[in-house]
Protein backbone atom coordinates (compact mmCIF):
# COMPACT_ATOMS: atom_id res chain seq x y z
CA UNK A 1 0.00 0.00 0.00
CA UNK A 2 2.20 2.76 -1.23
CA UNK A 3 0.85 5.96 -2.73
CA UNK A 4 0.46 9.50 -1.59
CA UNK A 5 -3.29 8.45 -1.12
CA UNK A 6 -3.03 5.34 0.38
CA UNK A 7 -0.15 6.47 2.97
CA UNK A 8 -2.94 9.37 4.12
CA UNK A 9 -5.30 6.83 4.47
CA UNK A 10 -3.03 4.03 6.25
CA UNK A 11 -1.99 6.86 8.94
CA UNK A 12 -5.42 8.12 9.33
CA UNK A 13 -8.06 5.24 8.77
CA UNK A 14 -5.78 2.20 9.00
CA UNK A 15 -8.65 0.15 9.52
CA UNK A 16 -11.87 -0.10 7.65
CA UNK A 17 -13.79 0.09 10.68
CA UNK A 18 -12.12 2.91 12.85
CA UNK A 19 -11.35 2.26 16.69
CA UNK A 20 -14.70 1.94 18.68
CA UNK A 21 -16.78 1.07 15.64
CA UNK A 22 -16.93 -2.16 15.66
CA UNK A 23 -18.88 -2.73 19.27
CA UNK A 24 -15.68 -3.38 20.67
CA UNK A 25 -13.66 -1.42 23.13
CA UNK A 26 -11.66 1.58 21.09
CA UNK A 27 -8.39 0.47 23.04
CA UNK A 28 -9.10 -3.35 22.05
CA UNK A 29 -9.48 -2.78 18.92
CA UNK A 30 -6.38 -0.98 18.42
CA UNK A 31 -4.50 -3.78 19.75
CA UNK A 32 -6.48 -5.84 17.62
CA UNK A 33 -5.56 -3.41 14.63
CA UNK A 34 -1.37 -3.13 16.07
CA UNK A 35 -0.89 -7.16 16.30
CA UNK A 36 -2.96 -7.64 12.59
CA UNK A 37 -0.39 -5.55 10.92
CA UNK A 38 2.39 -6.68 12.48
CA UNK A 39 1.18 -10.62 11.73
CA UNK A 40 1.00 -9.23 8.05
CA UNK A 41 4.35 -7.70 8.20
CA UNK A 42 5.75 -10.89 9.55
CA UNK A 43 4.14 -13.03 7.16
CA UNK A 44 6.20 -10.89 4.18
CA UNK A 45 9.24 -11.62 5.78
CA UNK A 46 8.36 -15.33 6.35
CA UNK A 47 7.47 -15.56 2.95
CA UNK A 48 11.26 -14.14 1.73
CA UNK A 49 12.66 -16.55 3.79
CA UNK A 50 10.78 -19.84 3.11
CA UNK A 51 11.68 -19.27 -0.49
CA UNK A 52 15.08 -19.64 0.55
CA UNK A 53 14.51 -22.89 2.41
CA UNK A 54 14.17 -21.64 6.20
CA UNK A 55 10.98 -21.94 7.86
CA UNK A 56 9.85 -22.50 11.84
CA UNK A 57 6.56 -23.82 12.25
CA UNK A 58 6.59 -22.20 16.10
CA UNK A 59 6.33 -19.22 13.64
CA UNK A 60 3.07 -20.36 11.95
CA UNK A 61 1.10 -22.03 14.66
CA UNK A 62 1.71 -18.37 16.74
CA UNK A 63 0.10 -17.25 13.05
CA UNK A 64 -3.36 -18.99 13.63
CA UNK A 65 -3.16 -18.42 16.91
CA UNK A 66 -3.18 -14.86 16.54
CA UNK A 67 -5.05 -14.47 13.63
CA UNK A 68 -8.03 -16.16 15.95
CA UNK A 69 -7.36 -13.74 18.43
CA UNK A 70 -8.84 -10.76 16.57
CA UNK A 71 -11.86 -12.53 15.34
CA UNK A 72 -14.68 -10.57 16.23
CA UNK A 73 -15.98 -11.92 20.45
CA UNK A 74 -12.80 -13.97 21.19
CA UNK A 75 -10.36 -11.40 22.89
CA UNK A 76 -11.81 -8.16 25.21
CA UNK A 77 -8.77 -8.42 27.39
CA UNK A 78 -6.28 -5.19 26.36
CA UNK A 79 -3.22 -6.60 28.45
CA UNK A 80 -3.42 -9.64 26.74
CA UNK A 81 -3.66 -8.35 23.32
CA UNK A 82 -0.57 -6.42 24.44
CA UNK A 83 1.29 -9.64 25.27
CA UNK A 84 0.04 -10.71 21.82
CA UNK A 85 1.96 -7.66 20.17
CA UNK A 86 5.17 -9.01 21.92
CA UNK A 87 4.73 -12.21 21.05
CA UNK A 88 4.78 -11.24 17.49
CA UNK A 89 7.78 -9.53 18.23
CA UNK A 90 9.33 -12.15 19.71
CA UNK A 91 8.64 -14.38 16.54
CA UNK A 92 9.20 -11.86 13.80
CA UNK A 93 13.24 -11.58 15.70
CA UNK A 94 13.01 -15.74 14.78
CA UNK A 95 11.93 -14.98 11.47
CA UNK A 96 14.16 -12.27 10.35
CA UNK A 97 16.88 -14.47 11.82
CA UNK A 98 16.11 -17.39 9.62
CA UNK A 99 16.04 -14.37 6.72
CA UNK A 100 19.05 -13.40 7.62
CA UNK A 101 20.44 -16.59 7.79
CA UNK A 102 18.67 -17.66 4.29
CA UNK A 103 20.23 -14.61 2.75
CA UNK A 104 24.10 -15.39 3.71
CA UNK A 105 23.56 -18.99 3.24
CA UNK A 106 22.61 -18.65 -0.94
CA UNK A 107 24.43 -15.48 -1.84
CA UNK A 108 27.67 -15.40 0.26
CA UNK A 109 29.42 -13.59 2.77
CA UNK A 110 28.38 -9.96 2.67
CA UNK A 111 31.47 -7.16 2.41
CA UNK A 112 31.45 -3.09 1.51
CA UNK A 113 31.34 -2.26 -1.97
CA UNK A 114 31.34 0.57 -3.83
CA UNK A 115 27.69 0.57 -6.51
CA UNK A 116 27.81 2.21 -9.45
CA UNK A 117 24.51 4.60 -9.69
CA UNK A 118 22.77 5.39 -12.83
CA UNK A 119 22.49 3.83 -16.47
CA UNK A 120 25.51 2.24 -18.68
CA UNK A 121 24.40 1.93 -22.37
CA UNK A 122 23.11 -1.07 -23.40
CA UNK A 123 19.63 -3.21 -23.24
CA UNK A 124 18.78 -3.09 -19.36
CA UNK A 125 16.17 -4.43 -16.82
CA UNK A 126 15.35 -2.53 -13.48
CA UNK A 127 14.45 -4.77 -10.40
CA UNK A 128 12.37 -3.22 -7.61
CA UNK A 129 10.77 -5.04 -4.35
CA UNK A 130 12.52 -6.86 -1.38
CA UNK A 131 13.08 -10.23 -2.96
CA UNK A 132 16.90 -11.19 -3.44
CA UNK A 133 15.86 -14.66 -5.05
CA UNK A 134 14.14 -12.97 -7.55
CA UNK A 135 16.90 -11.08 -8.60
CA UNK A 136 19.38 -14.10 -8.82
CA UNK A 137 16.89 -16.26 -10.87
CA UNK A 138 17.00 -13.34 -13.41
CA UNK A 139 20.72 -12.71 -13.29
CA UNK A 140 20.54 -16.77 -14.09
CA UNK A 141 18.75 -16.25 -16.63
CA UNK A 142 20.56 -13.53 -18.50
CA UNK A 143 23.98 -14.64 -18.44
CA UNK A 144 25.33 -14.83 -21.58
CA UNK A 145 23.34 -12.14 -22.79
CA UNK A 146 24.31 -7.79 -23.19
CA UNK A 147 21.70 -6.94 -20.67
CA UNK A 148 23.44 -4.83 -17.84
CA UNK A 149 20.82 -5.62 -14.60
CA UNK A 150 20.13 -2.67 -11.95
CA UNK A 151 18.59 -2.36 -8.87
CA UNK A 152 16.23 -0.26 -7.14
CA UNK A 153 15.35 0.59 -4.18
CA UNK A 154 15.48 -1.72 -1.18
CA UNK A 155 17.47 -4.15 -4.01
CA UNK A 156 20.37 -1.57 -3.57
CA UNK A 157 22.12 -4.45 -0.60
CA UNK A 158 21.60 -7.04 -3.18
CA UNK A 159 25.32 -6.12 -4.34
CA UNK A 160 27.22 -6.62 -1.11
CA UNK A 161 26.59 -10.11 -1.47
CA UNK A 162 29.56 -12.28 -2.68
CA UNK A 163 27.70 -14.33 -5.43
CA UNK A 164 25.60 -10.92 -6.66
CA UNK A 165 28.64 -8.59 -6.27
CA UNK A 166 30.78 -11.28 -9.02
CA UNK A 167 27.77 -11.25 -11.25
CA UNK A 168 28.85 -9.82 -14.73
CA UNK A 169 25.39 -8.71 -15.76
CA UNK A 170 24.80 -7.01 -11.98
CA UNK A 171 25.22 -3.28 -13.59
CA UNK A 172 24.77 -0.79 -10.57
CA UNK A 173 21.85 0.79 -8.96
CA UNK A 174 19.02 3.00 -10.60
CA UNK A 175 16.83 5.17 -8.84
CA UNK A 176 15.52 5.67 -4.87
CA UNK A 177 13.13 5.45 -2.81
CA UNK A 178 9.39 3.90 -3.72
CA UNK A 179 7.34 7.08 -4.09
CA UNK A 180 9.39 8.64 -7.04
CA UNK A 181 9.34 5.15 -8.85
CA UNK A 182 6.50 6.60 -11.41
CA UNK A 183 9.23 9.40 -12.31
CA UNK A 184 11.76 6.92 -12.36
CA UNK A 185 10.25 3.94 -14.07
CA UNK A 186 9.01 6.44 -16.81
CA UNK A 187 12.32 7.74 -17.61
CA UNK A 188 14.03 4.00 -17.92
CA UNK A 189 13.71 2.72 -21.13
CA UNK A 190 14.23 -0.97 -19.89
CA UNK A 191 11.48 -3.33 -18.80
CA UNK A 192 10.89 -3.03 -14.83
CA UNK A 193 10.37 -6.16 -12.75
CA UNK A 194 8.47 -5.86 -9.45
CA UNK A 195 8.97 -8.37 -6.74
CA UNK A 196 7.40 -7.29 -3.93
CA UNK A 197 5.47 -4.96 -2.07
CA UNK A 198 6.44 -0.93 -3.05
CA UNK A 199 5.12 -1.36 -5.97
CA UNK A 200 2.45 1.99 -7.65
CA UNK A 201 0.31 0.92 -9.75
CA UNK A 202 1.51 2.21 -13.24
CA UNK A 203 0.80 5.10 -15.33
CA UNK A 204 0.62 4.07 -19.16
CA UNK A 205 3.80 5.48 -19.89
CA UNK A 206 5.30 2.66 -18.88
CA UNK A 207 2.46 -0.05 -17.93
CA UNK A 208 3.27 -2.39 -20.70
CA UNK A 209 6.86 -2.57 -19.90
CA UNK A 210 6.18 -3.48 -15.60
CA UNK A 211 6.25 -7.00 -14.69
CA UNK A 212 5.82 -8.84 -11.47
CA UNK A 213 5.95 -12.11 -9.76
CA UNK A 214 3.77 -14.46 -7.71
CA UNK A 215 1.67 -12.64 -5.92
CA UNK A 216 2.50 -9.14 -6.56
CA UNK A 217 0.67 -7.62 -9.12
CA UNK A 218 -1.14 -4.38 -10.47
CA UNK A 219 -3.47 -3.04 -13.17
CA UNK A 220 -1.87 -3.41 -16.63
CA UNK A 221 1.17 -5.19 -15.56
CA UNK A 222 2.51 -8.29 -16.45
CA UNK A 223 2.28 -11.12 -13.76
CA UNK A 224 4.66 -13.88 -13.84
CA UNK A 225 4.16 -16.92 -11.43
CA UNK A 226 6.43 -19.61 -12.38
CA UNK A 227 9.96 -17.61 -13.09
CA UNK A 228 10.54 -17.81 -16.04
CA UNK A 229 11.59 -14.40 -16.60
CA UNK A 230 11.90 -14.80 -20.52
CA UNK A 231 9.05 -12.12 -21.24
CA UNK A 232 11.43 -9.27 -19.63
CA UNK A 233 14.25 -10.75 -21.25
CA UNK A 234 12.58 -10.16 -24.51
CA UNK A 235 11.42 -7.04 -23.93
CA UNK A 236 14.82 -5.80 -23.09
CA UNK A 237 16.38 -7.04 -26.07
CA UNK A 238 13.78 -5.48 -28.24
CA UNK A 239 13.01 -1.99 -26.63
CA UNK A 240 15.36 1.11 -26.57
CA UNK A 241 18.84 0.49 -24.94
CA UNK A 242 19.69 2.32 -21.82
CA UNK A 243 22.01 5.68 -22.23
CA UNK A 244 25.45 6.05 -20.62
CA UNK A 245 24.96 8.35 -17.75
CA UNK A 246 26.34 7.32 -14.15
CA UNK A 247 25.48 9.59 -11.72
CA UNK A 248 27.65 8.75 -9.24
CA UNK A 249 28.51 5.76 -7.05
CA UNK A 250 27.60 4.93 -3.43
CA UNK A 251 29.54 2.75 -0.95
CA UNK A 252 26.86 -0.09 0.92
CA UNK A 253 27.43 -3.76 2.72
CA UNK A 254 27.71 -3.14 6.60
CA UNK A 255 25.89 -5.87 6.78
CA UNK A 256 25.88 -7.43 10.57
CA UNK A 257 28.44 -9.98 9.85
CA UNK A 258 30.77 -7.05 8.74
CA UNK A 259 30.21 -5.11 11.97
CA UNK A 260 30.73 -8.17 14.74
CA UNK A 261 34.24 -8.45 13.13
CA UNK A 262 35.01 -5.00 14.22
CA UNK A 263 33.26 -5.33 17.48
CA UNK A 264 36.26 -5.32 19.65
CA UNK A 265 37.75 -2.56 18.14
CA UNK A 266 34.22 -0.49 18.41
CA UNK A 267 34.29 -1.10 21.94
CA UNK A 268 37.77 -0.08 22.34
CA UNK A 269 36.64 3.47 20.77
CA UNK A 270 33.89 4.06 22.68
CA UNK A 271 35.92 3.08 26.20
CA UNK A 272 38.82 5.29 24.50
CA UNK A 273 35.83 8.34 24.15
CA UNK A 274 36.59 8.40 20.32
CA UNK A 275 32.99 7.52 19.38
CA UNK A 276 30.32 10.08 21.22
CA UNK A 277 27.53 8.07 19.69
CA UNK A 278 25.99 5.39 17.20
CA UNK A 279 22.51 6.39 15.70
CA UNK A 280 19.91 4.28 14.02
CA UNK A 281 18.59 6.40 11.61
CA UNK A 282 15.90 4.99 8.77
CA UNK A 283 13.12 2.86 8.37
CA UNK A 284 10.37 3.50 6.00
CA UNK A 285 10.01 6.38 3.69
CA UNK A 286 7.47 8.35 2.52
CA UNK A 287 6.48 11.18 0.33
CA UNK A 288 4.30 13.54 3.52
CA UNK A 289 4.95 16.14 5.07
CA UNK A 290 7.60 16.26 7.70
CA UNK A 291 9.79 13.05 6.81
CA UNK A 292 12.51 16.02 6.17
CA UNK A 293 13.12 15.72 10.00
CA UNK A 294 15.26 12.22 9.30
CA UNK A 295 17.17 14.26 6.98
CA UNK A 296 17.94 17.50 9.17
CA UNK A 297 18.65 15.22 12.21
CA UNK A 298 21.40 12.98 10.25
CA UNK A 299 23.12 15.98 9.42
CA UNK A 300 23.14 17.25 12.17
CA UNK A 301 25.12 14.06 14.13
CA UNK A 302 28.65 14.65 15.64
CA UNK A 303 31.13 14.08 13.51
CA UNK A 304 32.81 11.58 16.25
CA UNK A 305 29.23 9.76 16.04
CA UNK A 306 28.29 6.81 13.53
CA UNK A 307 25.06 6.78 11.41
CA UNK A 308 23.72 2.92 11.00
CA UNK A 309 21.06 3.24 8.33
CA UNK A 310 18.46 0.43 6.69
CA UNK A 311 15.26 0.39 4.71
CA UNK A 312 13.81 2.40 1.89
CA UNK A 313 14.47 5.62 5.05
CA UNK A 314 18.07 5.58 3.86
CA UNK A 315 16.96 7.66 0.92
CA UNK A 316 16.42 10.15 3.15
CA UNK A 317 19.64 10.60 4.89
CA UNK A 318 21.96 8.90 2.26
CA UNK A 319 22.84 11.69 -0.21
CA UNK A 320 24.64 13.63 2.38
CA UNK A 321 28.56 13.69 2.84
CA UNK A 322 29.19 12.61 6.30
CA UNK A 323 32.80 12.13 5.93
CA UNK A 324 34.72 9.23 7.94
CA UNK A 325 35.61 8.46 11.22
CA UNK A 326 38.17 6.54 12.66
CA UNK A 327 38.71 5.11 8.66
CA UNK A 328 35.36 4.33 8.35
CA UNK A 329 32.08 5.99 6.39
CA UNK A 330 30.25 7.63 9.41
CA UNK A 331 27.20 6.58 7.59
CA UNK A 332 26.79 2.62 7.42
CA UNK A 333 23.94 1.45 4.99
CA UNK A 334 22.95 -2.11 6.94
CA UNK A 335 20.70 -3.13 3.87
CA UNK A 336 17.15 -3.23 3.26
CA UNK A 337 13.99 -3.70 6.26
CA UNK A 338 14.34 -7.37 5.97
CA UNK A 339 17.79 -6.37 7.12
CA UNK A 340 16.93 -4.84 10.62
CA UNK A 341 18.08 -8.16 12.77
CA UNK A 342 21.62 -7.16 11.65
CA UNK A 343 20.84 -3.65 13.27
CA UNK A 344 19.37 -5.51 16.47
CA UNK A 345 22.54 -8.23 16.55
CA UNK A 346 25.27 -5.66 16.54
CA UNK A 347 23.62 -4.12 19.64
CA UNK A 348 23.12 -7.15 21.38
CA UNK A 349 26.45 -7.71 21.17
CA UNK A 350 28.05 -4.85 22.06
CA UNK A 351 25.48 -4.76 25.28
CA UNK A 352 27.31 -8.14 26.12
CA UNK A 353 30.94 -7.09 25.52
CA UNK A 354 29.89 -3.83 27.53
CA UNK A 355 28.11 -5.88 30.33
CA UNK A 356 25.29 -3.63 30.25
CA UNK A 357 21.54 -4.22 28.61
CA UNK A 358 21.48 -2.22 25.06
CA UNK A 359 19.37 0.96 26.65
CA UNK A 360 22.78 1.43 28.26
CA UNK A 361 24.71 1.77 25.05
CA UNK A 362 25.51 4.98 24.01
CA UNK A 363 22.69 4.04 20.83
CA UNK A 364 19.57 6.37 19.72
CA UNK A 365 16.96 4.73 17.45
CA UNK A 366 14.94 7.22 15.09
CA UNK A 367 12.90 5.30 13.59
CA UNK A 368 10.77 6.69 10.27
CA UNK A 369 7.55 4.06 10.01
CA UNK A 370 5.08 3.45 7.59
CA UNK A 371 3.80 -0.09 6.49
CA UNK A 372 2.94 -3.39 8.15
CA UNK A 373 6.51 -4.41 8.11
CA UNK A 374 7.70 -1.86 10.37
CA UNK A 375 4.75 -2.30 12.66
CA UNK A 376 6.26 -5.77 12.94
CA UNK A 377 9.82 -4.78 13.54
CA UNK A 378 8.59 -2.04 16.13
CA UNK A 379 7.34 -4.80 17.91
CA UNK A 380 9.98 -6.59 18.03
CA UNK A 381 11.68 -3.67 19.67
CA UNK A 382 8.89 -3.74 22.21
CA UNK A 383 9.74 -7.79 22.98
CA UNK A 384 13.56 -6.84 23.03
CA UNK A 385 12.78 -3.96 25.80
CA UNK A 386 14.17 -1.58 23.82
CA UNK A 387 13.33 2.19 25.37
CA UNK A 388 13.33 5.39 23.99
CA UNK A 389 12.38 4.60 20.41
CA UNK A 390 11.63 8.02 18.61
CA UNK A 391 9.30 6.97 15.86
CA UNK A 392 7.27 9.46 13.05
CA UNK A 393 6.81 11.32 11.24
CA UNK A 394 3.30 10.78 13.09
CA UNK A 395 1.94 8.48 15.43
CA UNK A 396 0.20 5.45 13.93
CA UNK A 397 -3.92 6.30 13.87
CA UNK A 398 -4.55 2.77 14.59
CA UNK A 399 -3.11 3.22 18.26
CA UNK A 400 -5.84 5.09 20.29
CA UNK A 401 -4.05 7.49 22.73
CA UNK A 402 -4.62 4.89 25.64
CA UNK A 403 -2.76 2.46 24.24
CA UNK A 404 -0.02 5.34 22.89
CA UNK A 405 0.28 6.31 26.72
CA UNK A 406 0.99 2.54 28.02
CA UNK A 407 3.74 2.24 25.30
CA UNK A 408 5.22 5.60 26.36
CA UNK A 409 5.34 4.66 30.12
CA UNK A 410 6.41 1.11 29.79
CA UNK A 411 8.94 1.97 27.35
CA UNK A 412 9.54 5.43 26.82
CA UNK A 413 8.30 6.13 23.30
CA UNK A 414 8.77 9.18 21.84
CA UNK A 415 7.78 11.28 18.64
CA UNK A 416 9.47 13.12 16.60
CA UNK A 417 9.27 16.56 17.46
CA UNK A 418 9.18 20.05 15.31
CA UNK A 419 13.23 21.00 15.22
CA UNK A 420 15.32 17.85 14.49
CA UNK A 421 18.38 19.42 16.00
CA UNK A 422 16.78 20.15 19.60
CA UNK A 423 15.92 16.45 19.69
CA UNK A 424 19.11 15.27 18.57
CA UNK A 425 20.63 17.84 21.32
CA UNK A 426 18.06 15.76 24.19
CA UNK A 427 19.84 12.20 22.93
CA UNK A 428 23.23 13.48 23.03
CA UNK A 429 22.33 14.67 26.65
CA UNK A 430 20.51 11.25 27.96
Amino acid sequence: MHCNQCEQTFRQTACVNSPGTCGKDADVQSLQETLLYGLKGMAAYANHARRLGKHDEAVSAFIEEALFATMTNVNFDPESLLELCLKCGEMNLRVMQLLDEGHVETFGKPAPIKVKEGTQAGPGILVTGHDLLDLWDLLKQVEGTPIKVYTHGEMLPAHMYAKFAAHPNLAGHYGGAWQDQKREFAAFPGPVLGTTNCVLIPPQSYSGRLFTTRATAVPNGQRLTDGDFSPVIAAALAGPPCAEHITGESTIGFHRTVLLDQAQAIVDAVKAGKISRFFVIGGCDGAEKGRNYFTDYAQATPPDSFILTLGCGKFRIRDHDYGEHLGLPRLMDMGQCNDAYGAIAVAAALAKAFNCGVNDLPLTLVISWFEQKAIAVFLTMLHLGIRGITLGPNPPAFITPNVFKILQERYDLRLTGADAQADLRLAMAA
